[in-house]
């Protein structure tokens, strides 16, 4: 089988052609479609080089599984997740605060790829998630976080707690979500060197992850409902450490 992941969709495809067109690697079109939408990203796939198939409906029905392909799939081989010495690397090099997100066993791709697009947009310098029991960074993922896979470096480690603890040996306050906290985020000093720490859906926080963190915090909720998706309270989290940075 030929590396990569099978993407579609024209919003979808669009992005990895604007962040990193050299990751497109196989390319099949809708045969008989032949609109202007369709003609312009026809010419952007082929400035990469990648092989262009035309096919019928039916063969990108099958190559996407039913859903929605508006008449293109391409087989993207998008960045691989890095280890521990990468990370290391990567904030020996840094000379402003590190502004990281930790994804404590996150397992829902399309949470994955919302947490990816929204680090991108706040300036995230990394994000940070466990090998076990999380999701990579799987055509879900790179479909929905349109591109950020390929502009925020992704890290995967063997032990998130012993991962956590050396980042605060590095003067890196980490924070965490949780619902037992009593204080709201806007009451905590979030503009230095931070991480964001967030739990898996379910569950949330595993008991290390959550001892390892300076500070917890709570967004508070005035409705019916008791927490919010992960994808929406990391963003509540780290815009509001936008703001103060």
């Amino acid at each position: 089988m030929k590396a990569g992941e099978l993407i579609h969709g024209m919003h979808a495809v669009r992005a990895a052609l604007r962040f990193d067109p050299t990751g497109v690697v196989e390319v099949w079109v809708e045969r008989n479609r032949r609109d202007q939408r369709m003609g312009q990203l026809r010419d952007e796939l082929a400035r990469t080089g990648a092989r262009i198939q035309e096919v019928p409906r039916r063969e990108l029905d099958r190559l996407s599984d039913g859903a929605s392909h508006q008449g293109v799939v391409i087989r993207y081989r998008g960045p691989e997740p890095q280890g521990l010495d990468a990370l290391e690397a990567r904030l020996d090099a840094m000379d402003e605060a590190p502004f990281l997100l930790v994804l404590d066993q996150v397992q829902d791709p399309h949470n994955l790829g919302a947490c990816m697009r929204t680090a991108d947009a706040a300036g995230v310098h990394a994000v940070i998630a466990p090998r076990d029991r999380a999701v990579g960074l799987t055509a879900t993922v790179h479909k929905v976080a349109s591109g950020a896979t390929a502009n925020v470096p992704f890290f995967q480690v063997t032990n998130l707690a012993r991962t956590l603890d050396a980042l605060k040996k590095r003067g890196i306050w980490l924070v965490g979500a949780a619902e037992q906290a009593e204080q709201p985020p806007w009451a905590l000093d979030l503009s230095g060197p931070l991480g964001i720490v967030m739990g898996a859906e379910e569950d949330g926080l595993r008991r290390l992850t959550r001892e390892a963190c300076d500070f917890l915090t709570r967004i508070p909720m005035a409705g019916k409902v008791s927490s919010l998706n992960v994808s929406v309270a990391t963003g509540v989290l780290l815009y509001e450490a936008v703001r103060q940075r």
